[in-house]
């Protein structure tokens, strides 16, 4: 069985395409610290702890699976704690992601999937983003995966090494089988906040009701977990066969409102949802949407779950069955953590 090393493969996403690896036939390596992860969601393969700033661990993690790719998701993922801890980005999604690569070119060079992000273009100045938009990131998380991408490209050029980046928009859902979930501590994105508050009563902050769109609040891109997991397997395939390095957009096409994810989530739960309007974030643009033409050509990637209500739905089918154990285990993670 194929061996695939997966960074961060406790957290959200990675512990999402860990699944999708193993129903492939891989055997996903799950590397992680656990201080933002989760144990009880690595599921379908062994679970080395260690940093990727640690290379003598990372390096002997290669030398006893030997595998046939990477897949990078490890790193620090709040923008609003980039811009109070710069120097923690910098240092762990940089500098670690550094002595990952070196101790990969030193090890073998394997094909890696990088996990990116659409923050990699800042405030866009047209809309849908493409691939080729200026990127210019407005906080350190964004620059901090931008870093990583031209890291890479550079190492494509010194030494061969393959890589695809995906810049993904807003990843959101749950696994359709209700397997893993999401499970941030804190958590900031909008669709688990809303379910949140639909759960317990609680109201939702709306930042920005003045914005120039047709309902006043922000529009973002959402994407279905799976379908990003099914992108990670495809541009795996496609680097394993022999495929150019790349950067690539994951992608819905089209938007929808703060207002609408609302709305969405209380058709879905059939609760009402209580809203308090505050004043707009700094660095929010209005509207964020990608296109997703390169990832359809080169890699044949369709969502499957684009539909807003079914990502709401299977998220919300995640929190009702899962979520109070899953922050018990999160608590016991953190107090029994490998340090940065």
């Amino acid at each position: 069985m194929s061996k695939i090393l997966v960074t961060g493969g406790a957290g959200y996403i990675g512990s999402h395409v860990c699944k999708s690896l193993s129903a492939k036939g891989y055997l996903p390596i799950t590397y992680d610290n656990l201080s933002r992860g989760n144990r009880w969601a690595v599921k379908w393969g062994p679970l080395e702890e260690g940093d990727i700033a640690d290379g003598g661990r990372l390096r002997a993690v290669l030398e006893k699976y030997d595998p046939v790719g990477l897949m990078h998701f490890a790193a620090y993922a709040y923008v609003g704690e980039s811009v109070q801890k710069p120097l923690d980005y910098y240092r762990n999604n940089v500098a670690g992601t550094a002595t990952l690569l070196q101790t990969l070119i030193d090890f073998r060079l394997l094909p890696v999937v990088f996990s990116s992000s659409c923050a990699t273009y800042g405030a866009p100045e047209r809309v849908p983003i493409p691939e080729d938009h200026p990127q210019r990131p407005i906080n350190p998380y964004g620059q901090s995966k931008l870093i990583v991408e031209r890291m890479l490209m550079d190492l494509h050029t010194a030494y061969g090494l393959s890589s695809i980046a995906l810049r993904y928009f807003n990843a959101s859902g749950a696994d359709p089988d209700g397997e893993i979930g999401e499970a941030h501590d804190p958590e900031t994105h909008l669709i688990p906040l809303v379910i949140t508050a639909a759960r317990d009563g609680t109201a939702i902050r709306i930042f920005g009701t003045d914005y120039e769109t047709p309902d006043g609040t922000c529009i973002r891109d959402y994407i279905h977990v799976a379908d990003i997991a099914n992108a990670h397997l495809l541009a795996l395939d496609c680097m394993l066969g022999g495929g150019q390095s790349c950067a690539l957009n994951l992608a819905n096409e089209r938007g929808h409102s703060v207002k609408e994810v609302i709305a969405a989530t209380e058709r879905v739960t059939g609760r009402s949802i209580r809203v308090e309007n505050a004043p707009r974030r700094p660095g929010d643009p209005p509207v964020l949407i990608g296109t997703a033409d390169r990832a359809r050509s080169l890699l044949g990637w369709t969502p499957a779950r684009s539909d807003l209500e079914y990502q709401i739905s299977d998220a919300w089918s995640w929190v009702r069955k899962h979520l109070a154990a899953a922050h018990l285990s999160h608590h016991d993670n953190r107090r029994n953590k490998v340090s940065r």
